[in-house]
């Protein structure tokens, strides 16, 4: 009996060989599109930031700022003293020399020649009436430093001790001035014995040096120096034990605050 041959169910590749051999696998094509010469690398790019303020932006923003605050503040001080000015009205203290007295006034050479330096010996006592013009300010005075001089020569130094000046008070100070015996200079001395020869007298300055404080209800200032400055008086020399009264009648006190910043006062 024949056999009968019944073909495979497999197709057969169109590439295989005959007799049943397969044919190597022919190359994929080359795709173009995976390689292109022409186009330019891939390059990640940063992620861009916002520009850097420079310092000179910086500073002129924090110095608008600074001149800002600065400019508030004064403000605020400046509407607070107007507060103060109109509710208290403060004013300055008054002083006026009431009496002055020469009680010892010594001037020798200390050589034959009147010219040249000599020897000074000088006390005086006064009466200093002092004026608060304030209706609700209290005003206290830190110990009080003392000097009589003429012609920026200066004679004698004294104190006062430490008071408080209520509203509307008067205060009569009573201080002593005297100078121990000390040397002049050729100049000094020829200037003192040239007024003491003029009919209207030795010309005297009165000076009070000292620091105050005021109190407006529950404030307190701190202290600030003040300056008592009293001219016009015309003394002459004691006749014996007897003082001699100067003429006050044309004297003028002054009073000038005195600030000092490090080494200076103004």
């Amino acid at each position: 009996m024949t056999d009968r041959v019944y073909p495979s169910s497999k197709p057969t590749s169109a590439g295989a060989a005959p007799g049943g051999a397969t044919a190597p696998a022919a190359a994929a094509p080359a795709k173009s599109h995976l390689y292109n010469p022409t186009r330019p690398a891939y390059r990640p790019q940063s992620r861009r930031r916002g520009p850097r303020r420079s310092c000179r932006s910086v500073f002129c923003c924090c110095f608008f700022w600074f001149l800002i605050v600065l400019l508030l503040l004064i403000l605020l001080a400046a509407t607070a003293g107007a507060a103060l000015w109109v509710f208290y009205r403060p004013h300055s203290p008054t002083f006026s020399v009431s009496t002055f007295k020469t009680t010892k006034f010594n001037l020798s050479a200390s050589s034959a020649d009147a010219t040249s330096s000599g020897r000074l010996s000088a006390a005086f006592n006064l009466t200093v009436t002092t004026r608060n013009p304030n209706k609700k300010i209290t005003i206290f005075y830190d110990p009080f430093t003392i000097s009589v001089s003429s012609n920026d020569v200066v004679l004698a130094n004294g104190s006062y001790p430490a008071f408080a000046s209520s509203p509307k008070d008067f205060t009569a100070l009573k201080p002593t001035i005297s100078g121990q015996s000390r040397d002049l200079d050729a100049d000094s001395v020829t200037s003192l014995r040239s007024d003491l020869k003029k009919k209207s007298g030795l010309p005297l300055e009165f000076r009070m040096d000292t620091k105050v404080k005021i109190k407006m209800g529950g404030f307190k200032s701190s202290k600030v120096g003040i300056r008592v400055t009293c001219n016009g008086i015309q003394a002459g020399l004691p006749k014996g034990k007897s003082p001699t009264v100067a003429s006050t009648s044309n004297s003028k006190c002054e009073v000038d605050l005195r600030i000092k910043i490090w080494k200076w006062t103004f």
